[in-house]
């Protein structure tokens, strides 16, 4: 229990320090952002800061006592630099004199308007510095009224009446050109100037206006007599013409006419003749077409003839000698063979001899002798006259002649072939 008692208020002590301490660092940080707050400046689009007490060298060597910043921001180091604002907006000046005198002696009063702003060139803007630094606007405003004033007087003294009258855009610019070179020197900027009212208490301005309107409506109603005049003379003209153009047309139109006659006949005849020559083309393309309508027509009988007569025939005549050729080739083949056959016989014929000969005929003679029967037999006789005694031994002679004529035959055989059929045979023997 007593040592409960001895650590609170030891933890109590340690708390209080704790807090302290961040009593402490929140008030440092607060002491921090408010001295902070005072030495940092931001400087808005609208003005222009100017840091003074300090020196600063510019970028062509000069040393000023001041700094300038436009837009951003700037730390101002305490008790060494003050900081000081100029307005960069414009303002308007209301500029008005009264009485000055233009080229020619003529007293003018000109009421104007100027849109007037501190220069933002740094050159400019350092002049501005110097002689409007914590200058209210209203006496800037002052300072550039002045200015434009007397710009506004030198100007008049170089133009007529009828110049600033007339031209205000010519006598605006001639103002910001000799009012410029003022204002950039006190570091201003005169951004626009309108010409608001140009006057004159002799009322030279309005008597130039009553003769220019005079002169308007002299010239106007001279215009209107010459338009009156050139449009009764463009009316006689154009009626002038209109005449002659009728006229003309007119003249044209029978010289179409004729043309056109002549035109239609020449047509005609052309149309004429060339029915003429196309008749005659058609005759002679007619005739030409019979006439080839007739060697084609001939072309095609030669050309069926060849195909219905002529060409089946020698189709036909080819297949006859084709068969003939197959029909004939057996008996060609058994005339080779029959040759060969017969040149194997006769060389066997010739190597046999005599003897051989004459075996092989007897061996055949019957054949021989069936041969000789029958080639006598064959002949026919078609017409025979026979005169007989009445006793039929001419008939009879006749007949007896066969078996002879079969002998013959015989003999006739046997010496073809090399033998003597009578010597081999021999007379026949009585009672043999």
């Amino acid at each position: 229990m007593g040592n409960q008692g001895t650590s609170n208020p030891e933890q109590l002590a340690l708390a209080a320090m704790v807090l302290g301490g961040a009593v402490l660092l929140v008030l440092l940080l607060a002491a921090l952002m408010l001295l902070f707050s005072r030495i940092l400046y931001i400087c808005p689009p609208s003005k222009v800061l100017i840091f003074s007490g300090r020196k600063h060298v510019l970028p062509d060597g000069s040393v000023v006592g001041y700094r300038v910043i436009h837009g951003g921001r700037g730390v101002r180091i305490p008790l060494l630099e003050t900081v000081s604002s100029l307005d960069m907006r414009i303002f308007p000046v209301q500029v008005a004199v009264h009485n000055a005198f233009s080229k020619g002696g003529i007293p003018l009063t000109v009421q104007a308007i100027a849109n007037v702003k501190i220069a933002s060139d740094p050159v400019h803007l350092r002049a501005a510095a110097e002689r409007f630094l914590d200058t209210p606007v209203q006496r800037i405003a002052e300072v550039a009224k002045d200015t434009l004033e007397g710009a506004l007087r030198e100007v008049l003294a170089e133009l007529t009446p009828e110049e600033v009258n007339q031209d205000r855009l010519k006598f605006a610019d001639k103002l910001m050109t000799n009012a410029g070179d003022d204002f950039m020197r006190l570091g201003l900027q005169l951004d626009v100037l309108k010409i608001q009212h140009v006057s004159d208490e002799q009322q030279y301005l309005t008597n130039l206006g009553r003769e220019a309107i005079a002169h308007m409506l002299r010239d106007a109603e001279n215009a209107d007599n010459a338009a009156n005049q050139a449009v009764a003379e463009a009316q006689a003209a154009a009626r002038t013409r209109a005449e002659t153009a009728q006229k003309e047309a007119e003249a044209e139109v029978l010289r179409k006419k004729n043309e056109y006659a002549a035109e239609l006949a020449r047509l005609q005849a052309e149309a004429v003749a060339a029915e003429n020559e196309s008749v005659a083309n058609a005759e002679t393309a007619r005739a030409v077409a019979e006439q080839e309508l007739q060697e084609l027509r001939k072309e095609f009988e030669q050309l069926r003839l060849a195909c219905d007569v002529v060409l089946p025939a020698q189709a036909q005549r080819r297949a006859e000698e084709l068969k003939a050729q197959a029909d004939a080739y057996p008996f060609v083949e058994n005339g080779k063979a029959r040759a060969l056959a017969l040149q194997a016989l006769a060389s066997e014929w010739a190597a046999s001899g005599a003897q051989g000969r004459e075996v092989y005929v007897l061996n055949h003679l019957r054949d021989i002798a069936d041969a000789a029967v029958r080639r006598t037999a064959g002949a026919q006789v078609r017409d025979m006259s026979v005169v007989d005694a009445g006793d039929g031994s001419s008939y009879a002679a006749i007949v007896a002649a066969f078996p002879t004529v079969v002998a013959k035959v015989m003999q006739e055989t046997g010496e073809a072939v090399g033998v003597d059929l009578g010597a081999i045979i021999g007379p026949r023997k009585a009672g043999a």
